[in-house]
């Protein structure tokens, strides 16, 4: 067992071979036993009844014409009959079968006959006594023993052959694509970007490529995000904390309210950072689904917002309730921070989908940043400003959850001005 192949492409490649070798075996063995074995025996009995046929013949004969007809059966048959004695006291030639000619010709005979042979030749001999007389006959076992079925055994091997090659083929086809898998996972798991792996082949094994593809993007994504969020921690926190050090410094010197109030303003500043990132990392955990009414959600989200409703029928579905309340409030949110007056909330709902619609008023977003603003801490304002640019993590934390619960957002620009954030819900 120590010896035994670990990798799946051996294991199976040897499991496989094994399995067609025995079932070839036994084809053979079943083939030998109902075809060849009868045949030969068949033949042995023929061959065995031509000769004992030919020597009652010969003694029934004029003497005169047994030398013709020995001529004949030598010329026709390859047959020997003779009454000399030419010396056959070793045993015969071994060929296939000779067991079989054997018994035939101690069935014809009534004896058991043993082939004997003359050393230096290939005849197989043997003695007759008919009718007063001992006739020695002789054949060439060249020609008359019987041959195994040399098309049975190259079907069969050959059938062997191709069933070892597609069974290889097969496996290989098999393993080859879930080696190249685990040979990615450990790149993954290194913390790097592998190639993407080959869609194609067998559908499971596509599928299972089309999904480790996205997992190890999804990897990458989330390492990027991880690198991205201590460097925006580092970056956003220092100059809070910077202001914070300098007026601790001022108020050794000379104690102020005003310096106070800064202070602790930028005290809650770092907390709403800290609270952003800590939301951002929750996004990545996916929350129990439940059976709620969205119009009632937004309703909610609305008389919060103090944003104007204009109703909606019910509409039932099944998804994350507090994910879609939070991803619903951070558009309203980005909605009234950063566009333009009037700010629109409404609910399509069709058969197989719900869709939450914000609309503004504002300037829109460039096209080509469209997809940008849902990384965090990408800001369209320049400035670090909490007060102009915010934490550039609302959309951030919109797009993760979305992802997580199996929702879709996107945003697009208005024709008439504004833009437009469309919440996608499968109902």
């Amino acid at each position: 067992m120590k010896h035994f192949p670990r990798s799946l492409f051996a294991r199976t490649a040897l499991t496989l071979a094994l399995a067609f070798v025995v079932f070839q075996a036994a084809a053979f063995w079943v083939v030998y036993r109902t075809l060849i074995v009868p045949v030969a025996e068949r033949s042995a009995d023929d061959l065995a009844g031509l000769i004992v046929l030919s020597a009652q013949t010969w003694v029934e004969l004029p003497p005169q014409t047994r030398a013709a007809f020995e001529r004949e059966l030598a010329r026709r048959h390859g047959l020997r009959l003779t009454t000399v004695n030419i010396g056959a006291t070793a045993d015969a030639p071994h060929f296939a079968f000779r067991t079989q000619i054997e018994a035939a010709l101690s069935r014809r005979v009534g004896d058991d006959v043993v082939l004997r042979g003359v050393p230096g030749t290939e005849a197989a001999w043997l003695d007759i006594p008919v009718g007063g007389h001992d006739l020695h006959a002789g054949f060439f076992p060249r020609r008359y023993a019987v041959k195994p079925p040399l098309a049975a055994i190259a079907v069969v091997a050959l059938g062997t052959f191709l069933s070892l090659l597609t069974a290889l083929f097969l496996v290989r086809r098999i393993t080859v694509p879930l080696a190249r898998a685990a040979g990615a996972a450990r790149q993954v798991g290194a913390g790097e970007l592998p190639e993407p792996l080959p869609e194609t082949g067998p559908a499971e094994l596509a599928e299972l490529a089309r999904r480790f593809n996205t997992m190890a993007a999804e990897v990458r994504a989330l390492l990027d995000n991880r690198t991205t969020l201590l460097a925006g921690i580092s970056h956003d926190l220092r100059t809070p904390m910077t202001r914070l050090q300098l007026n601790l410094e001022m108020l050794r010197d000379a104690p102020s309210p005003a310096r106070i109030d800064r202070a602790v303003a930028d005290l809650a500043d770092m907390n709403k950072l800290i609270a952003g990132y800590l939301e951002l990392a929750r996004t990545t955990q996916a929350e129990n689904r439940v059976r709620f009414d969205l119009a009632g959600l937004l309703e909610e989200a609305a008389v919060d917002a103090n944003l104007p409703w204009p109703g909606a029928a019910p509409c039932m579905i099944e998804a994350s309730r507090l994910a879609v309340r939070q991803i619903v409030s951070n558009l309203i949110q980005n909605a009234q921070r950063y566009g333009g007056t009037p700010v629109e909330l409404l609910l399509e709902c069709t058969g197989n989908l719900a869709r939450v619609v914000v609309r503004d008023a504002g300037a829109g977003i460039p096209d080509d940043q469209l997809e940008k603003v849902f990384r965090p801490f990408y800001r369209l304002e320049t400035s670090r400003s909490q007060a102009t640019g915010g934490t550039g993590l609302g959309l951030a934390i919109v797009r993760q959850l979305a992802e997580t619960n199996g929702l879709k957002v996107v945003l697009r620009n208005r024709p008439q001005g504004g833009l437009e954030a469309i919440l996608e819900i499968r109902r």
